[in-house]
Formats: structure tokens, C-alpha cells, sequence
């Protein structure tokens, strides 16, 4: 079996490639901007989004602390509003213990099309972030399939069922782990250049989940030059 951290990450013109877990706020911002710059630049027909797994749960051999997301909303918030948040609302026993299995069907998702993938990708941050939806459940997985109107719902449950998808997440977290990939988000660029979360500094006031997150600079525009670069080069 070829070794995953090999493989090449720079994607074909027209393409980026975004290396990130749906419980990363940072992500989910990441994930925001490049839909609507996307949309606002007409190069939806031009720049698709190849959505690949950086599962922190493994990483972190644990699943993300929910105060850790907490203590991010109000700050992440106040940078992109447009995206969607709000503190968990739903009971606290509905708050997901894992994203795997929404990884896995973003992934399993690409088989139907990137567009099928992008817009599941999209619905699932937006379930989580702003809906205090149980993403890890298989039922709300599929319901926001459904919502998309991009997704053969079908299909997908049957990749979900056999698991077709769960070779190429694990082969991801190993890139993940590796000194390849930086962090959630990190996209890829047709040209061989690479942008750790893009456009935004950020440090860290006390420890994960008992501090908050102390932004530095943040510059959206960054994501109209990954845009056109990727259109163009």
C-alpha cells in the first residue's frame, strides 16, 4: 500500500484543496469566505472546492472539548457573522461526541461530485455552528443532504452503510499528522502554493477551553487572490 504522506497536494487548475474538520470555527469561516468570494467573483462554473479531512479527534487522540468551541463563538462570530453560530441550544446529550462520520460523508459525498461534496461540506458546518444539530447522527447526516438539493440522498446512505469512504478519511488523517498539512484550515493551490488559515492571526489567551481565541489581523480579501489564482494558474 502506497504511503499517503507522499501523495501530491496540489490540485488540478480550477481546484482548491481544503484540509479542515467541520468542529474548527476557523474552518468554518475559511469554508464561508470562499463560497460567497466565489459567488461574488462569477467563478462558480470555474473553482470547485476538493473538501479533504483534517480530523482533529484523532489528532488530539480525544474529541473536541465543547468548552473549546464555546469559548470561540462570540470572538469567531464577531469576524464573519454571515456564516452563522450560536452557543449550543439543543440538550446537552445531543452535542456531538465525534465528526467522523460527517467527515466521512463529505468524502463519500466526491463520488457523486465535488459540488455534491462542497455543498454537504457547507450544510453540515452550518447544522453544527448556527442550528445545534447532532452532526456525529447518521439521521441528521442525511437530513442535511436532503437540505442541500445537491446530494443524491440514496446514494450517499449506501456509501455511509458499506463504509466506501472510510479508507480515503483515514488515509487523510495520516496526511493530517504529518508536517505536510498545518492545520484546519489549510487549502492548496493549483500553482503549488499553500495558505494556512488564511487571512487570520490569531493567538490564544489561557489554555484551550478555558481561554479564548485573541485575533491578531484578519484580512478577507486574501480569499479573492486564492480565488482568482486558482481560476487563472
Amino acid at each position: 500500500m502506497s504511503d499517503p504522506t507522499t501523495a501530491d497536494l496540489t490540485p488540478p487548475r480550477g481546484v482548491v484543496t481544503v484540509f479542515s474538520d467541520i468542529w474548527c470555527s476557523f474552518a468554518h469561516i475559511a469554508i464561508h469566505r470562499l463560497h460567497t468570494t466565489r459567488t461574488r467573483l462569477g467563478l462558480e462554473e470555474q473553482v470547485a472546492f476538493d473538501l479533504r479531512a483534517f480530523p482533529l479527534e484523532l489528532l488530539n487522540d480525544a474529541p473536541s472539548p465543547r468548552p473549546g468551541t464555546d469559548s470561540e463563538v462570540a470572538r469567531m462570530a464577531s469576524l464573519e457573522p454571515a456564516a452563522g453560530w450560536q452557543l449550543w441550544q439543543a440538550k446537552d446529550w445531543l452535542y456531538p461526541s465525534t465528526t467522523l462520520p460527517a467527515l466521512e460523508a463529505v468524502l463519500a459525498a466526491k463520488e457523486q461530485s465535488l459540488r455534491a461534496s462542497e455543498q454537504l461540506d457547507l450544510g453540515l458546518r452550518r447544522a453544527f455552528w448556527a442550528e445545534s444539530r447532532c452532526i456525529s447522527h447518521r439521521k441528521v447526516i442525511l437530513d442535511v443532504a436532503a437540505e442541500t438539493g445537491a446530494v443524491d440522498v440514496d446514494a450517499l446512505a449506501e456509501a455511509l452503510d458499506d463504509g466506501r469512504a472510510r479508507r480515503s478519511l483515514a488515509d487523510q488523517a495520516a496526511l493530517a499528522a504529518s508536517d505536510r498539512v498545518d492545520c484546519s484550515p489549510h487549502l492548496f493551490l493549483p500553482d503549488g502554493s499553500d495558505h494556512a488559515n488564511p487571512g487570520i492571526e490569531v493567538d490564544w489567551e489561557g489554555a484551550y477551553g478555558i481561554g479564548w481565541p485573541v485575533i491578531g489581523s484578519d484580512d478577507p480579501k486574501v480569499f479573492e487572490d486564492i480565488l482568482l489564482k486558482a481560476a487563472t494558474e
